[in-house]
């Protein structure tokens, strides 16, 4: 993932635990985590993600996403 460039958006959060997926060893992730279950909370709160936040700038980060704003881990320099 991270030599190909590829960004993942997911809502699953055992993707985003950061002893396995570490800020810096992957292209990026974004953790959609809506307060309701389907896929239109879900959407929404993508939206809403993309609007308030660029993506490249997200870079070999871990970005968690909710309805009440977000967080970024960065690599640790």
């Amino acid at each position: 993932m991270k030599a190909e460039r590829r960004f993942l958006v997911t809502a699953d959060k055992g993707v985003c635990r950061h002893t396995i997926y570490q800020p810096g060893s992957h292209a990026g992730i974004l953790l959609l985590r809506p307060d309701q279950d389907g896929i239109r909370p879900v959407m929404e709160l993508f939206g809403t993600g993309l609007v308030k936040l660029s993506l490249e700038a997200l870079t070999e980060t871990v970005t968690v996403v909710t309805p009440r704003g977000y967080s970024v881990r960065r690599a640790k320099k």
